[in-house]
Order: structure tokens, then C-alpha cells, then sequence
């Protein structure tokens, strides 16, 4: 079974307050574009995240709101702006690094939650079987391209009843397999 391979760009994962507080009292974020995984959305919203070698303006903001400010980023992205970031499962914040977040009316300073995401592949429970995969497994996935396939080791897998199979991955990786338009995986044994 094959599945879609999606590029997941840089972006911020916020909470309530923080909305409140970057973006004035009683702001709440604006759907802009729903994403493949049911309930998640791009806003019209955008930050400014600052490290401590530069700043990356006009950072998407992905609602809805959760219980944790994340920042998501490839390598590259963080060590441009001066970062050491892990790479981590979405959540997974513990240690990891901080940063500043300036919206028009406030800024946060967080000194943990900026993180590499895992790449990892989302499994819809009815789909795990015909992929013959489980929860938190870790696996290979080849994605095809006309000029640059090439096969991803550690890809954990990810499975619930609320999600829609497709493949994530950031954009050091989506360059490094020439990847545009649709992009199909595969996981290989």
C-alpha cells in the first residue's frame, strides 16, 4: 500500500494564552487552508521566530490551539538562527530548545519547545493492517521521484483513529528527495 508523502514547512503550534498575548486580548486564530489530517489547519496568522543568530519572519501558525507552545523547524531553519534543536516525536519537548515569538501585540519567551520533528507517518487504525504496521514502530519508507528516490530509515509510525495516512517529513528532506507535487511511500522491509 502505497501512501502520500506531505512536507511539513516550518511552523508554531500555539496555546490560548499565547494567542492572547501575541495577538491581543480575546484573539483567537483564523483558519486559513484545512491540512490532510482531519481538524488541523494553516491560520491566516504568522510569527516571528528569533534565535540567537538572526530571526525568520512570517512563520506559519498550525491550529488548532493545544496545550503546549511548539515550534517546529529543519535543521537547517534552526541552525540558521543560531539553534540546537532536537529531533523529536511532536510533543516531546522536555530539554529541548527555547526561543522568542513576536506577534503584533506581544512577545513570549519560551525556554523549551522548539524541536526537528521525527518524520513519521500517520496511519489511519483501518490502514495499519493493510500497511502491516503498529503504533510506535520504527520502519523504512522509499519515496519515489524521478530524480532523486531515495529509501528514509527511522520513520516512526503513528496510529489513531483520527488520523489520515499520509507521510510527514520537513523541507531539508523534502529537498533531499527532489520532492514536489505528489510525492507517493512506501514502507520497505
Amino acid at each position: 500500500m502505497n501512501f502520500i508523502v506531505e512536507t511539513s514547512a516550518r511552523h508554531i503550534h500555539l496555546t490560548d494564552e499565547a494567542v492572547e498575548i501575541l495577538f491581543g486580548k480575546g484573539a483567537k486564530l483564523t483558519p486559513k487552508k484545512d491540512l490532510s489530517q482531519p481538524g488541523q489547519y494553516a491560520c491566516e496568522e504568522r510569527l516571528t521566530v528569533v534565535g540567537p543568530k538572526r530571526e525568520l519572519a512570517g512563520v506559519s501558525i498550525l491550529g488548532p490551539t493545544r496545550s503546549a507552545i511548539q515550534v517546529e523547524l529543519s535543521l537547517t531553519d534552526a541552525r540558521s538562527i543560531g539553534l540546537a534543536v532536537p529531533i523529536r516525536e511532536s510533543g516531546d519537548l522536555k530539554g529541548s530548545a527555547g526561543c522568542k515569538l513576536i506577534g503584533p501585540k506581544g512577545e513570549i519567551e519560551i525556554s523549551e519547545g522548539v524541536i526537528a520533528a521525527k518524520r513519521h507517518v500517520h496511519v489511519h487504525t483501518s490502514d495499519a493492517e493493510k500497511l502491516g504496521v503498529k503504533d510506535k514502530e520504527i520502519v523504512q519508507v522509499k519515496i519515489s521521484t524521478p530524480e532523486r528516490s531515495l529509501v528514509f530509515g527511522d520513520v516512526v509510525i503513528r496510529v489513531k483513529d483520527s488520523y489520515a495516512t499520509a507521510m510527514h517529513i520537513d523541507t531539508d528532506e523534502s529537498n533531499a528527495a527532489a520532492a514536489s507535487g505528489t510525492v507517493m511511500g512506501e514502507i520497505v522491509r
